[in-house]
């Protein structure tokens, strides 16, 4: 792949996701969609998944984006069921359709078996963030999910290793594999909490916005090459150190928050544009090399496969859900308690992504005694017709199910009121600490900049609170709203006089960029974006 196409996909995938955001579908459906016919049409580049790329250099990024905007509170509190699912359930799920594909495939053996297991194991960190966004999951399924998709990626590729040293003949033993699997985890997890406290200080003592924010976007990069290099679980320790930087975010200086998130959404997007097309991508890639089998042949095995991993993930989340619960009055006690549907959508929500066919590609062609790995090129189509399943499939239908429950989910006006409430205290807060201050003779200030200053923290009080009233009879907006249109068009008015000076050759460009920052730190205050989920 040359710049020019690695352009092309970028260029391309980000227009689709771009578009897609203005339909009803997930723009990762569209995507793979998009990718599928784009894979046949004359003049298509080709492009190769290649996990030497993906797993160092794609999926850190995607996973550090998904863990920074995680709750660290949130996934302690439901610890229990995100461990059984992201470890649990991904070595269950590795077994049992390991094991169907070694009844049903004939002369495939149980160790090559075992590897498609692995691979197609675990829901995808991206697939399951970007799907939750747009369906208005209920906040703990979508924290339970997230937590699963961060972790499991960690448990499914130790697995996959273990399992292919056995497969091409470097006779693992039962001990072996179990020690490979604890060096992973825990050295994971031990190079995380080594590196997130020296990297959280050089967040915090590093000056300049700029250099704040490249060093965020190296974090994850150096987290997982520290993990691979000492044999550790690259992806453990990247969520580690993502989960504990964004806890303390607010450690962190305002214009670095900023810029980081503006800059962090925007790579979050071109990956997971380019992500979900490369998906597509792939089928010229899976149907070569199937002459053994045929394609008809291998669609039955794919069926077969997929209704497995389907069936094999409802067999583990309700016992999961429920054993616990009536085993343990501890668990009743600490746990709120759920019906039915929640683990059918926990149940439902498991679409696999970019990770199961990245290391699907890592298989090697031949084993250590130099033979054809077995049935390698029917392991990548079953990863990628699994992968293209569930994405459409169930990506499909889980906003209709979700709708269909009529699940609650959040209460617009119940959260607007914690958050006044919140606000209420922080203001009051405030106003103490602006009246100490101004009692010293050090801090007087005339009193219109002093009023100036009870003003602005007034109508931070005030704003939330006029959230929860009256909307006005004509527009439909609040009296805050209405503050922050007329604000935003007052500026508007003085940057078009800035513009114009400029134009007039009255200043000078210089002069207008310092003018033009100043009013949009000024547009910044007065107006708080929402984020378009």
């Amino acid at each position: 792949m040359d710049a020019l196409e690695l352009v092309a996909l970028v260029a391309v995938s980000a227009a689709v996701a771009g578009a897609a955001r203005r339909t009803p579908v997930p723009a990762p459906l569209i995507l793979v969609a998009v990718g599928l016919a784009a894979s046949y049409l004359p003049g298509v580049p080709t492009y190769h998944l290649d996990a030497h790329i993906v797993l160092p250099l794609l999926l850190p990024p995607l996973l550090y984006t998904a863990a920074v905007d995680s709750s660290y509170l949130d996934l302690r509190a439901n610890i229990r069921p995100v461990a059984l699912l992201s470890v649990g359930y991904t070595l269950f799920a590795t077994v049992a359709v390991g094991w169907l594909a070694y009844r049903i495939i004939p002369d495939l053996p149980l160790t090559a078996a075992l590897v498609l297991g692995a691979v197609v194991a675990p829901p995808d960190a991206v697939t399951a963030a970007a799907i939750a966004r747009r369906v208005g999951l209920p906040a703990r399924v979508t924290t339970i999910l997230q937590g699963e998709s961060l972790v499991n990626d960690a448990t499914a590729i130790t697995a996959f290793r273990v399992v292919l040293a056995a497969a091409v003949g470097e006779g693992v033993s039962w001990a072996a594999g179990i020690g490979e699997f604890l060096l992973a985890s825990v050295g994971g997890v031990a190079v995380g909490l080594l590196l997130m406290v020296p990297l959280h200080w050089l967040r915090t003592h590093l000056k300049e916005a700029l250099l704040q924010n490249t060093l965020s976007l190296l974090i994850p990069f150096v987290a997982y090459a520290a993990a691979e290099r000492v044999h550790a679980s690259g992806v453990l320790a990247v969520v580690v150190v993502a989960l504990y930087l964004g806890h303390r975010s607010w450690q962190v200086d305002f214009a670095t928050r900023l810029q980081e998130a503006a800059v962090w959404k925007m790579v979050a997007f071109v990956l997971e544009s380019a992500v979900f097309a490369l998906i597509g991508l792939q089928l010229p890639f899976v149907l070569k090399g199937l002459d053994t089998f045929g394609v008809g042949e291998a669609l039955g095995y794919a069926v077969v496969v997929f209704l497995a991993v389907v069936a094999v993930r409802f067999v583990w989340v309700y016992p999961a859900t429920y054993l616990p619960r009536w085993l343990s009055r501890r668990v009743r006690e600490r746990e709120p308690g759920t019906d039915w549907t929640a683990p059918l959508i926990v149940g439902w929500a498991g679409m696999r992504g970019v990770v199961s066919l990245a290391v699907a590609f890592s298989i090697p062609l031949v084993t250590h005694d130099g033979a054809p790995f077995p049935a390698r090129n029917l392991v990548l189509f079953l990863t990628f017709t699994t992968v293209i399943a569930t994405l459409v499939i169930q990506g499909l239908t889980l906003p209709v199910l979700v709708r269909a429950l009529k699940l609650p989910g959040r209460d617009p006006q119940k959260e607007t009121l914690i958050e006044a409430q919140a606000q209420s205290e922080a203001s009051t807060a405030a106003e103490a600490r602006l009246d100490a201050l101004l009692a010293d003779p050090r801090n007087s200030l005339p009193p219109p900049l002093a009023d100036r200053l009870r003003t602005v923290l007034e109508r931070r009080r005030n704003a939330v609170w006029e959230r929860l009233g009256a909307a006005h009879p004509v527009t439909g907006e609040s009296a805050d709203d209405t503050y922050r249109r007329l604000s935003r068009a007052m500026i508007e008015a003085e940057r078009e006089v800035f513009v114009r000076l400029r134009d007039q050759r009255r200043i000078d460009d210089e002069m207008l960029r310092t003018l033009l920052r100043r009013l949009d730190l000024e547009e910044a205050a007065a107006y708080r974006e929402t984020d378009e989920t």
